[in-house]
């Protein structure tokens, strides 16, 4: 997607999201810019939602076929249904700026 990734990746107990997120962001920029790729940055946040090793098979189906979820409604739509149906408060206005 030219926006966004989904990603589905396990962690220890011991390792905290942010910092696995943010050990993502800075190896995948350096390798994106070892290749050429010029101008590309990431977004300051990100989203995290956690799963279910019986989820499992359903996530990697869903990401195999974002481009498909994609053409029936935006990732931001997608990701503030993702919230609201995991309970988060938050103000729409704040999501992506």
């Amino acid at each position: 997607m030219p926006n966004h990734v989904h990603l589905a990746i396990s962690l220890p107990a011991t390792k905290a999201v942010a910092e696995a997120i943010s050990v993502f962001k800075s190896n995948s920029s350096r390798w994106l810019k070892q290749r050429g790729l010029k101008g590309f940055e990431w977004q300051t946040g990100y989203g995290a939602f956690s799963f279910g090793k019986a989820q499992l098979d359903q996530v990697r189906r869903y990401i195999d076929n974002q481009e498909q979820h994609h053409k029936r409604r935006s990732y931001e739509e997608e990701f503030l249904d993702m919230l609201r149906r995991a309970g988060v408060e938050f103000d729409p206005n704040d999501v992506f700026n």
